[in-house]
């Protein structure tokens, strides 16, 4: 009985809200004018959107959840939160129509549509606006094996289902009924509904045929949701099929989606490097068409995918805009629930509590996005990292908003508040010259009126292994962990005297906790921090309404204790002798330990005084140890790290109980590294290995390489060999390499270097080969290499590199982006700059290339 007691409470909660949100005629909605201008209907103001993609309601989400026993709405509620927490005020989703539709594409009604439903009603709590495409027209499978529903989708090819006229009848019937469908929780059909801005026809559709039979595809759309009723307007994929774009320009469209993915799509691995460069334009190359000015731009998809950096979203943001797009979606935001192990896709990873930097640069993205004017022009990289109230920067992998009344910041930075006496929100992850934090969470400061302030702290998210490898529900990358942090906030309006309240847990019974000096202890959770002696005007509690819900609103993830401690270490690649080097470790575990120690393979049960290293505590998760010069001898560096804690000793990287020196322990890996005399010569690539560590490219995409590993007799060294084939001339062949690592252990080596040195073996005649480096900058330094028809040693000398453009490898997302940064302010080659090892050819077709080694001497 009172389940049902509380499930009827429930029911009248939601028709009060139905009939809130129906009887508000005064809800604004978004017209697009003559100019392709969105703007409001009240006040005819321009409207700027930003906001993220999820698919709870449908596909792999749905699936994960499910399987994870995890209810959908609930998982929806607390996604919602964090949407309103960063500040997004748009919403995309390509409907999943294999799962709402029939083979004749009439509409079901089932729970993936009631999941929709009760998403759009979540969403407008929260005054989020919604764009919809209706259709994906593909499986609802990825990254597992499509579910055949018998939705008319699957029975047409995705490049016929635009031109069959049996799937046009479907989609016609699907779009009408879909238009028509009235959200029970709103009580209005998606046409009524004053929160959704418009529609998408399709996503990302693939024509092919004549231009005439996409003109008509579109025309029969466009009068399908017409004879439905629709006057809101109508977007159209148009960074697709390019030999198509007139058809799109002269349709009776309303507004066109555009996406970027800047550098590329499933690496499979963690992408580092400096990628401003690769966002400083979006130039759109049939801007001239007929038909282009009069409609509105959106973004319906982008990404930089397979990175955690926090420096690039802003940056996207404000060349958007600088293009003139309203509409800015990022592409997707990984429901939380099962965030930790980033299946949905496996290129993408976003979410507030397990990406928590990337996601306050998202929250920076924003707030460009809202201040930044349409269409305002700003100089090239690298003089358009400040702009604005904002910062990037890729060496401090920051982004910034510092206005006098918002300050907002993605990592550590010394950065002060433009008028920390007017700041009214503060934001960021890590630690600025306003709050010192210790925990890796994000972390909240809202002003509620004078000397009163909200706190809500995330939970510490660890990074415990790469985000874009293969992706697996059994395969955590990122762990949670609750624990007291201690805090540090300096903010004029509080002083150095406050007290803090706890919101959770005991609500307002909770005694509030007298602070001096600013600093305090905080668990994850939410606050109320007051200024010593003040005198409120409002009676705030745990329920106060604020921002369309409670004052005590949190969402973070559950989490089990780890079962013993995780230490994650990046060995450097190489090191020199003659001089001690720091290595550093970071410690996952809910306790602190009570000592890590470092030990050699010199290290024996049989010997009285083994030599170790105790490593010191640089904050509460990094640990360093300083290894001494004595220690770096012979070839290499052979070692392991053991946590002491709780009683048990952990040793690493065999990530098995025990230690080195206990009788029956026998270690099984060892951390290596190389060992180089300071001036020796510095390899950046080796053909010993079975897998290139070269990764390779053409441009255009239609031109592509094979290798094979070659070698002719076992005295010799073996050769990676390389042949080319183009459809088209003037294709360009790349060879890319990340060399960091070694730059920075070879600093001495590096210093003193001054030639590139490549072995080359090259069959044929004409080519051009160029050889060089890419800096932190993101430039390219690079010289002309004379090649032979034997096997050679080439030598290029370092204060040779010229500047040349850099070519965006790989390649961007649409096609019709430009290939190559082309810098506009010059710069000298600094060899203590290099990140990136690049080799270039052109003229190579029906010809080959071997390349036995690549290094500095």
């Amino acid at each position: 009985m009172r389940v049902i007691i509380l499930c009827c409470f429930a029911l009248l909660g939601y028709i009060k809200s139905y009939a809130q949100i129906k009887v508000n005629k005064k809800v604004p909605t978004v017209f697009v004018d003559p100019q392709g201008v969105m703007r409001w209907s009240d006040t005819k103001a321009e409207a700027s959107f930003y906001g993220v993609n999820y698919t709870v309601p449908f596909a792999h989400a749905y699936r994960a959840l499910r399987e994870k026993g995890i209810d959908h709405k609930q998982a929806i509620d607390r996604d919602v939160y964090h949407f309103a927490r960063l500040g997004y005020n748009a919403y995309r989703i390509h409907i999943w129509d294999v799962e709402i539709s029939d083979k004749n594409g009439n509409l079901i009604s089932n729970e993936h549509l009631d999941l929709l439903d009760y998403l759009f009603f979540k969403l407008q709590q929260k005054g989020i606006r919604i764009l919809i495409t209706g259709m994906t027209n593909f499986g609802n499978g990825y990254p597992e094996r499509n579910e055949n529903t018998d939705a008319f989708t699957y029975h047409y090819d995705k490049c016929q289902v635009h031109a069959h006229p049996d799937a046009i009848a479907a989609q016609e019937r699907y779009i009408g009924q879909l238009l028509r469908h009235v959200n029970p929780y709103t009580g209005q059909s998606y046409l009524e509904d004053p929160y959704v801005i418009g529609f998408e026809i399709n996503n990302e559709p693939c024509h092919m045929g004549a231009v005439q039979t996409t003109s008509a595809y579109i025309a029969r759309m466009v009068a399908a949701m017409k004879k439905s009723g629709n006057k809101k307007p109508i977007f159209y994929n148009v960074s697709h099929n390019m030999e198509h774009v007139s058809a799109y320009f002269n349709a009776d469209i309303q507004g066109t989606t555009y996406q970027w993915y800047p550098v590329g799509l499933v690496a499979g691995r963690q992408r580092q490097g400096n990628f401003l460069p690769y966002i400083d334009q979006y130039a759109i190359p049939f801007s001239n068409l007929k038909g282009f000015a009069s409609k509105a731009k959106a973004v319906y998809e982008y990404d930089p995918a397979d990175n955690l950096y926090s420096y690039m979203h802003p940056a996207m943001s404000r060349t958007f805009r600088s293009a003139g797009f309203q509409w800015i979606t990022q592409f997707a935001y990984d429901p939380m629930d099962i965030a930790a192990y980033n299946t949905e896709y496996q290129t993408h990873y976003l979410n507030l509590a397990y990406t928590p930097a990337k996601a306050i640069s998202t929250m920076i993205a924003a707030e460009v996005a809202y201040h930044i004017p349409r269409n305002q022009k700003f100089p090239p990289y690298p003089q358009n990292t400040a702009f604005g109230n904002f910062l990037v920067s890729y060496e401090q992998d920051l982004s910034l908003m510092n206005a006098p009344d918002k300050f907002f910041y993605s990592n550590d930075t010394k950065v002060k508040p433009v008028q920390p006496q007017k700041l009214q929100h503060i934001a960021g992850r890590g630690s600025s010259p306003v709050v010192n934090y210790a925990g890796s969470g994000a972390y909240f400061l809202d002003r509620l009126e004078d000397g009163l302030w909200r706190l809500e702290v995330m939970p510490d998210a660890e990074k415990i292994a790469d985000p874009f490898a293969k992706p697996s529900l059994n395969r955590e990358v990122v762990h949670i962990l609750y624990r007291p942090q201690e805090i540090a906030i300096r903010i004029p309006d509080l002083g150095e005297r406050f007290t803090v309240q706890p919101l959770l847990g005991q609500h307002d019974a909770t005694k509030a906790i007298a602070v001096d000096a600013t600093t305090f202890v905080a668990q994850p959770g939410v606050y109320l921090l007051k200024r010593k002696d003040l005198q409120l005007y409002t009676s705030w509690t745990a329920s106060s309404i604020w921002k369309n819900g409670r004052l005590d609103d949190y969402y973070a993830p559950k989490t089990e204790p780890l079962k013993q401690p995780i230490l994650i270490h990046q060995q450097p690649e190489v090191l020199e002798k003659g001089r001690s080097a720091k290595l550093q470790f970071r410690l996952v575990y809910e306790q602190q330990p009570d000592s890590i120690i470092l030990q050699t393979d010199q290290v024996s049960f049989w010997k009285d005084n083994n030599p170790y290293i105790k490593l010191v505590a640089k904050d509460q998760d990094t640990y360093e140890a300083e290894i001494p010069a004595s220690w770096l001898s012979g070839n290499e560096l052979k070692y392991t790290a053991t946590v002491f804690v709780g009683g048990k000793q952990v040793t690493y990287p065999d990530n098995r109980a025990g230690a080195p020196l206990d009788w029956d322990y026998s270690v099984k890996r060892y951390w290596t590294v190389g060992l180089y005399e300071q001036h020796a010569r510095i390899p950046l690539f080796e053909s010993l290995d079975k897998a290139s560590s070269f990764e390779s490219f053409a441009i255009p995409e239609t031109a592509h390489m094979t290798s094979v590993r070659q070698q002719q007799e076992l005295g010799q060294i073996p050769v990676w060999t390389y042949t080319f084939r183009a459809k088209d001339a003037g294709a360009q062949y790349f060879w890319v390499k990340d060399i960091k690592a070694v730059a920075q252990g070879r600093p001495a080596g590096l210093g003193a270097a001054r030639q590139l040195c490549l072995l080359l073996k090259y069959t044929g005649q004409g080519a051009v080969l160029k050889a060089g480096f890419v800096t932190k900058n993101g430039y390219t330094y690079v010289k002309d290499i004379r090649l032979g028809s034997s096997e050679t040693t080439v030598r290029i000398q370092l204060a040779d590199l010229q500047l040349v453009p850099t070519a965006l490898l790989p390649a961007p997302y649409p096609v019709f982006l430009e290939r190559f940064f082309k810098p506009a302010v010059p710069a000298e080659f600094d060899s203590m700059d290099i990140e990136k090892l690049i080799v270039s050819g052109q003229q190579m077709e029906g010809q080959s290339l071997s390349i036995g080694a690549v290094w500095l001497e």
